[in-house]
């Protein structure tokens, strides 16, 4: 029996279709993902059939005939959540639509070319030398450590000599022409080329709104870079200044007197307990973590969403997440770095397991959803590891004894200085990749790129980079070229977020009140608002540089004082409790092996891991 009022009738037909269409979805997407996962997880060699899905779940995003069917949907809808999910769709297939033939056979192309270069990359053979002497198997992740925390020189020149390794394979195996082909699809999308097309579609601005904000982060730390540099060279030398004594210049010693508190065996119950003392819950969501280095694995740790949280009728759809590190507990700073990541890409998952929208298309890391405001979600959380009562709460080495304020004072002292040496190396990214799609094709030989990328390094950092910019694997895939300057915009808005929490409450570790607000105002509606909406939603002030450009222009003595300020008001709040349950299926992994799960319980999870972490790699003789 058809319904009385037609209007209710055109609404139904238009309710069916967004349920569909999240049907269709969820289908397509999920395939990717699950090939996506294993694939880059090194546990299946079915390089052929992801490439495949992703060529399909493309296809389904830039099929052109869905967005005049949305529009008619919109027009006969009459709810407003109805109309809600339609729009998002519609912002959705906006962003992603090709409608030229060429540029949609181009992409194909790109695709193919992407999965033959990512297939070819997982066959080379990196190494270094560990402290022994011995070349071993080499990774990014192991690589970046060594130069931080190794006190053998010539383990970090390998680790060095490792990432130019890297670069040279990079120009001559394909991205280069990966390079011409991106920016030829620009150009077919109407673009002035692949940089330009990118930060339109990842941040919904030009290239010159992008610039204006860098430029201004970029001068006004300029003074503190350079100061900074001669401070370090006055301390320790010239050669402390070369790019394979950076980075231990700075901070190795601090990294080697920090291992013992933050041993990588304990870094789950340290993110389980801080997040369920935040207050973040994860509604449901199935989390597979797969956190510690093998052969064959991909070397960067990244967050993904096989199945996006959304309303469907009133019935509640959990997340299904998967998220990595490339932990070694047995090399010194792997713990430190690995706890990061954990909380990082926990905080990814936070994100993607509350968006509350009635379609998937709110909650995924891909346009429109802008990448600095998904990773703010992420970097708002692994900011919490720096702070000095999160430190005393948490660092506690095997003894159960707590970081000592001398220590917590030496890695302020440490890494105060460098603070906008770092956040100026995320900025690096943008101006070169900027320039590499500028550049005449004839112009684009392998030599001149790495000269480019020597010219930005010394240009924005003053010296040679520690980490050389082609061995950074976010400029080989699509998805996250042309896109890093998203983390700069983010640390930005972690700053607003932080000064927020700050002055409301005073303080951030074990703040109970975090995690429900971090849910209602930005994860909640996803990509649904804008990053700068989502600011002023929770702090009532649009985005700004200036809070981050203020926290790098600190001095040592500032920033220890605010430390000092943080523990004393630490010592005198009643015990945070232990919080709620974290409301997910949690799966730790190791490729194919299941090393724990929270089946059982949280607690049996974290003691089974923690068995696991040390019966593999003696991490106890290792690290204390």
């Amino acid at each position: 029996m058809l319904p009385h009022n037609k209007r209710e009738f055109m609404s139904s037909i238009a309710r069916n279709y967004l349920n569909q269409l999240n049907a269709d979805y969820l289908q397509v997407h999920r395939r990717k993902e699950d090939l996506f996962w294993s694939t880059y997880m090194g546990t299946s060699d079915d390089q052929a059939g992801f490439t495949a899905a992703e060529q399909a779940y493309k296809a389904f995003c830039a099929d052109p005939a869905r967005l005049p069917v949305l529009r008619e949907m919109h027009a006969m809808a009459e709810e407003t959540e109805l109309k809600r999910g339609l729009a998002g769709w519609i912002a959705f297939f906006e962003c992603n639509v090709i409608e030229a033939p060429d540029a949609a056979a181009l992409m194909d192309e790109l695709v193919a070319a992407e999965a033959a270069l990512f297939a070819r990359r997982r066959e080379l053979k990196l190494t270094l030398l560990d402290e022994q002497g011995r070349e071993v198997a080499g990774s990014l992740p192991a690589a970046s450590t060594a130069l931080a925390a190794s006190s053998n020189e010539a383990v970090r020149q390998s680790a060095l000599a490792m990432f130019h390794t890297l670069e040279n394979w990079v120009v001559d195996n394909g991205y280069l022409a990966i390079v011409a082909l991106r920016n030829r699809f620009a150009r077919a999308m109407g673009y002035r080329d692949y940089f330009d097309y990118k930060v339109h579609k990842n941040e919904q601005m030009s290239p010159a709104q992008l610039f204006a904000i860098l430029d201004d982060f970029i001068a006004g730390t300029e003074q503190r870079l350079h100061q900074s540099l001669a401070e370090l060279k006055a301390a320790k030398g010239e050669a402390a200044l070369l790019p394979h004594n950076l980075r231990y210049s700075v901070s190795g010693d601090v990294t080697r007197q920090l291992d013992p508190y933050v041993p990588f065996s304990r870094a789950l119950q340290d993110w389980v307990e801080s997040f369920r003392r935040l207050g973040i819950q994860y509604r449901g969501a199935s989390l597979t973590l797969d956190l510690l280095t093998r052969e064959g694995k991909y070397e960067n740790g990244f967050c993904h969403g096989p199945v996006p949280s959304f309303w469907q009728e009133g019935e509640w759809v959990p997340a299904v997440v998967n998220f990595t590190s490339l932990a070694n507990p047995a090399q010194v700073g792997s713990g430190w770095s690995g706890l990061n990541t954990l909380f990082h890409e926990g905080g990814h998952a936070a994100h993607f397991a509350n968006v509350t929208g009635n379609a998937p298309c709110f909650s995924q890391e891909f346009p429109p959803t802008s990448m600095a405001y998904a990773e703010t979600q992420s970097m708002f959380c692994d900011s919490l590891l720096d702070d000095a009562d999160w430190l005393k709460r948490y660092a506690r080495n095997a003894a159960g004894e707590p970081i000592p304020d001398a220590l917590i004072k030496a890695m302020i002292e440490a890494r105060q200085p460098f603070r906008a040496f770092n956040e100026r190396q995320i900025a690096l990214v943008a101006y070169f990749e900027r320039d590499l799609y500028a550049m005449d094709e004839a112009e684009r030989t392998p030599a001149a790129v790495l000269a480019l990328a020597r010219r930005w390094e010394h240009q924005i950092l003053g010296v040679e980079s520690p980490r050389p910019l082609l061995a950074i694997p976010h400029l080989l895939n699509q998805e996250s070229a042309c896109a890093y300057h998203g983390y700069l915009l983010a640390l930005m808005a972690v700053e607003q977020t932080r000064a927020y929490f700050l002055k409301r409450d005073g303080y951030l570790t074990d703040n109970p009140r975090i995690g429900p607000d971090l849910a209602a105002h930005y994860w909640g509606p996803g990509n649904g608002m804008t990053h700068d909406e989502t600011l002023r939603s929770l702090t009532g002030k649009g985005f700004s540089a200036g809070p981050l450009a203020a926290v790098c222009n600190q001095s040592v003595a500032e920033a220890w004082q605010q430390a000092e300020a943080c523990m004393a008001a630490a010592r005198q709040r009643p015990p945070a409790g232990e919080g709620a349950p974290l409301d997910a299926r949690i799966r730790v992994v190791h490729g194919d092996q299941l090393i724990a799960d929270n089946s059982d319980s949280e607690e049996a999870m974290l003691a089974g891991f923690e068995r696991w972490i040390r019966h593999h790699y003696q991490e106890a003789a290792t690290s204390h």
